[in-house]
């Protein structure tokens, strides 16, 4: 059977915001197709813990086997751990970050935000301690997982990406980038896994 879903986490990447034009496509075509299914994309803080801890709360009442998670890169990560924390949620991980802890160490320091340059925030060595309390891939998969990763990734490797998330239903595209700038073209492939398909109006 489906998963259905009445809620929706969207997690940006790092140095990410709600504007992405993933997480822009995401809340338009639940605002068009499924204004009845609660969505949700934070602004999530710098910190790896205070980000987790913001997330926690706010769906904190959410139903684990109605709700899903998509996050990207950074997000994609978070995401699992969420997905561990409300056992049955599916989680779609797009181009999903395997190991951040190791990855962001040389980001350590004064950083912008992709979409407006003046906004700036430090990322703090102590971060990285935090990324590494979050580590749940030695766990079995509490929900559904869907992995899209870009063997075109710039930043991240598809092969460590897909070793990861062995168990998941992966979607290996070839070609493509790290931001997936072609995400309209698997946005029906995400809202099916969660059984968010678009309902007659």
């Amino acid at each position: 059977m489906p998963h259905t879903t009445t809620h929706l986490l969207y997690l940006h990447g790092f140095r990410s915001s709600p504007r992405s034009a993933k997480a822009r496509q995401m809340a338009d075509w639940m605002a068009a197709h499924r204004p009845d299914v609660q969505f949700w994309c934070p602004q999530l803080p710098p910190s790896p813990r205070d980000a987790m801890a913001l997330v926690a709360r706010g769906i904190a009442d959410w139903p684990a086997d109605r709700m899903a998670v998509v996050g990207s890169s950074l997000g994609g990560f978070y995401a699992s751990w969420v997905a561990q924390h409300k056992p049955g949620c599916a989680s779609v991980l797009l181009n999903p970050a395997v190991d951040p802890a190791r990855d962001l160490e040389r980001y350590i320091g004064q950083q912008t935000a992709w979409h407006d340059p003046s906004e700036q925030f430090y990322f703090r060595p102590g971060y990285i301690a935090e990324l590494r309390a979050l580590e749940v891939r030695t766990l079995p998969a509490a929900g559904p997982e869907l992995a899209i990763i870009a063997k075109g990734d710039e930043l991240l490797d598809w092969r460590e990406m897909a070793a990861r998330y062995a168990s998941a239903r992966v979607v290996l595209l070839e070609g493509g980038d790290h931001a997936l700038s072609d995400f309209a073209e698997h946005i029906g492939t995400v809202v099916a896994f969660c059984g968010l398909d678009a309902r007659p109006a």
